[in-house]
């Protein structure tokens, strides 16, 4: 087996974990580092299936927390049961959008330059929301309403657009909306949960036929190392936020984007 192809999909398995729960875009950082390393996936696949790797890492941290809201909404339990259809609702707009932009997404969207502008943009919302004081109404994520989980899932349709980062738009919007920090943090944790495994599942289905065995093997690494620096992230992430904030993100998000720029100058 190619050892280069290994190490390239080990590094960007690496690169998914670190950033998918980060608002930076892991996204946009896979198609930036897989441009520049000479990586090539069938239809982007690869940036898209290695999620799962993330997926099961939130997934095993957040097991007992899900089981119990499980076990409320089943058992009559009105705010774990809200809660769940918050988190549905919120899912809602983005298998809509995504189901008829996917083609387009794709095709046009994944693109470096799109990344970084993306990334630059979304790096100077961040410090401004950094450094605004919102009044914040939501203190406790089953607290939040139906109407205002399905506006936060409009807001998460923006990060379609590589670069711009999904816990990245769905938190920006949470804060919006009047959740405080870490309520909106929290919530898109639990909103990736099935936004990832139902983008997952839509492009296995629709690339599955085009993938070849070094492509399965190349997932399969990434997706190892994707877990693995998901489970770091999602371990520590809220109590970093609770004390540093956004800024540290926004200067990664702005100084990434415009080296981005710079060798798309330079190299093409």
């Amino acid at each position: 087996m190619n050892l280069m192809l290994a190490l390239k999909a080990a590094l960007l398995g690496i690169i998914e974990g670190l950033t998918e729960f980060l608002p930076v875009s892991s996204t946009g950082h896979l198609i930036l580092f897989g441009h520049y390393l000479g990586f090539e996936s069938p239809g982007h696949s690869f940036e898209v299936l290695i999620q799962l790797g993330a997926i099961l890492a939130i997934l095993s941290v957040y097991a007992k927390r899900l089981f119990g809201l499980a076990k409320g909404a089943l058992t009559g339990d009105k705010r774990a049961r809200n809660f769940v259809i918050a988190v549905l609702l919120a899912f809602l707009p983005a298998v809509v959008i995504g189901v008829f932009a996917h083609k387009m997404i794709k095709e046009v969207l994944f693109s470096p330059f799109v990344v970084c502008i993306s990334l630059i943009s979304g790096g100077l919302v961040l410090l401004v929301v950094d450094e605004t004081r919102f009044d914040t109404k939501v203190h406790d994520i089953e607290e939040i309403t139906l109407p205002m989980a399905l506006k936060i899932g409009f807001f998460q349709c923006l990060a379609m657009i590589p670069g711009v980062s999904r816990s990245g738009a769905t938190i920006v919007g949470a804060m919006l909306l009047g959740a405080e920090k870490r309520v909106a943090a929290e919530f898109s944790f639990f909103l990736a949960m099935p936004t990832m495994t139902g983008a997952f599942t839509y492009d296995l289905l629709k690339n599955y036929k085009h993938l070849q065995w070094n492509d399965a093997f190349a997932i399969g690494v990434g997706f190892i190392f994707a877990f693995i620096a998901g489970l770091f992230v999602v371990r520590s992430f809220l109590g970093f936020v609770g004390k540093h904030g956004f800024t540290p993100f926004a200067w990664w998000r702005i100084v990434v984007g415009c080296i981005g720029l710079s060798a798309w100058y330079v190299y093409g």
